[in-house]
């Protein structure tokens, strides 16, 4: 209670201008970069850095607070009005956001994207600050073999979540599977599939991958058809000037979705984020899966469910409370921000560990505050009055938008790696993805393939070495039975179960 009062009090800083200040000019920051394809939140925070050198440490973490709730929220932007997703975590919110938006709803779509964003953020934020401690100690029972079952998990659920499409998804997966083995050896130092080229044999970047597959593969198929883009344009040419009031979502539309949504959406990407590695994809993935698979129009999903686009909003932005447990409790960063802010803390002589929330709370109490407003009222505000310029991008002229968004990313796909071989095979990354994408592929899951492809190789050989072969160490330990269990459940449900007939209606379950 002693923490909960020390963050309470945290609020008070906000009064100071200039703490406000670098709070609100970090959250506009992070929204730009994480909205912009191939300049996330994360690129922002690395590129501002040096200037923390400059705070106290105390005003530095909480910008870098607002900076992370940013990140999550404003990939959202991107995914909604040009089908490009501005962070990995809004890859889900595009599949129902970009619907919308050709139907002339993109603001509603923002408008529940953002009202689903502000609910996960401040539940993480919430739970960081009550349940920090406990979280943070079941979370290491997942040991070696749990952590190869979850990834797992999370492999096979995409997979057959994507329905009617499970053995192209499945093929798509193993294709990212597949890069992500290229270069060093995850456990010995030899270079694999490097064909004796050095740039080959230091791996293929994320960045590039992302860039590739959504960005730019999005511009070439965009541009592949022009016509149908063209008509969409012209339609929303037509629509009448966009206020503000269309980015707030009814009430009706809310209690259609559902608090039971929200508050199961924002606890699966919680707990996700406890999870080192898991990151806001994961969570966005695991609860739009949740949203589908309990449904009563599962069918509707795809083609633009607001309920799809609010489970991964929550979620994504839930995980940013989620992620700083095993950074702040044990000096684990749960993804590449808070990476970043734990380098913070140790440039300014933090030392994380499980005693630092009595230590040294009152330097953590402020970035949770800072975290929660971030989340409570910038969200929304910026939404609100900045949402008509947001939506505004849909009619730039064609070849200005596309051209500023190709230099955008294959400049963001260097800058992030600073190698014209990455630059290079952002390029070639496209090309794939746009060929995938054209034969029914879906590339979300050759990208989670990729993503989850190291970790998975890391903790099997792992756990195959400490059991020395033994495949029968999957369900002796308890956390990996769990979840072998989980994926059981989720592949009864979305594919070996029959979808049941409503009376009276066309919808099924």
């Amino acid at each position: 209670m002693d923490f909960l009062t020390q963050v309470l009090a945290s609020f008070g800083l906000l009064l100071n201008p200039t703490v406000l200040f670098y709070v609100v000019a970090g959250f506009l920051i992070g929204t730009v970069f994480s909205a912009i394809p191939g300049l996330t939140a994360t690129l922002a925070l690395a590129l501002l850095l040096p200037l923390t050198y400059s705070l106290d440490v105390t005003t530095a973490l909480m910008a870098c607070a607002s900076i992370y709730m940013a990140g999550m929220c404003g990939g959202s932007i991107t995914a909604t009005t040009i089908n490009i997703p501005g962070a990995p975590s809004s890859m889900m919110t595009a599949l129902e956001g970009y619907p919308m938006q050709q139907r002339g709803e993109g603001p509603l779509a923002l408008g529940h994207a953002s009202f689903a964003s502000m609910i996960g953020g401040v539940f993480g934020a919430v739970l960081l600050v009550l349940l920090a401690p406990l979280i943070a100690d079941l979370s290491l029972l997942v040991q070696t073999t749990g952590k190869c079952a979850l990834i797992l998990f999370a492999l096979i659920v995409i997979v057959i979540a994507q329905r009617g499409n499970v053995r192209r998804a499945a093929i798509a997966a193993c294709l990212g599977l597949m890069l992500a083995t290229v270069g060093l050896d995850a456990m010995v130092p030899v270079a694999r599939f490097s064909f004796g080229m050095g740039d080959l044999a230091a791996g293929i970047d994320l960045m590039p991958v992302i860039i590739g597959t959504f960005a730019i593969s999005e511009l070439l198929t965009q541009l592949a058809e022009n016509d149908k883009a063209q008509a969409i344009r012209d339609k929303l040419k037509g629509v009448a000037k966009i206020r503000r009031r269309d980015f707030i979502p009814s009430r009706s539309a809310i209690r259609r979705i559902g608090a039971a949504c929200y508050l199961k959406s924002s606890t699966i990407g919680y707990l996700v984020g406890t999870l080192p590695g898991a990151g806001g994809s994961m969570g966005g993935f695991l609860a739009y899966v949740e949203a589908v698979r309990t449904s009563r129009e599962p069918d509707s999903f795809g083609k633009g469910n607001p309920q799809g686009i609010a489970a991964a909003e929550s979620a994504n932005n839930a995980v940013c409370g989620g992620a700083l447990v095993p950074m702040l409790t044990f000096g684990i960063p749960g993804d590449p921000i808070t990476a970043i802010v734990l380098g913070v803390l140790v440039i300014n002589g933090i030392q994380p560990g499980p005693q630092l929330m009595e230590s040294q709370a009152g330097l953590i109490a402020p970035m949770l505050a800072a975290l929660i407003f971030s989340a409570l009222i910038l969200i929304p505000l910026t939404m609100y009055l900045l949402g008509p310029y947001f939506i505004r991008i849909v009619r730039i002229r064609r070849d200005v938008l596309f051209g500023s968004i190709a230099m955008l990313a294959v400049v963001g796909s260097y800058v992030a790696t600073y190698s014209t071989f990455q630059m290079m095979m952002t390029l070639v990354m496209g090309v794939l993805a746009f060929y995938l994408r054209k034969h029914g592929y879906p590339v979300v899951t050759l990208l989670l393939g990729f993503i989850l492809g190291p970790g998975l190789e890391e903790y099997l050989r792992r756990s195959l070495t400490l059991s020395n072969g033994d495949l029968t160490v999957f369900v002796t330990q308890p956390d990996s039975l769990f979840f072998i269990v989980l994926t059981g459940v989720f592949v009864y449900f979305l594919a070996i179960r029959k979808p049941v007939q409503l009376k009276g209606s066309q919808n099924t379950t």
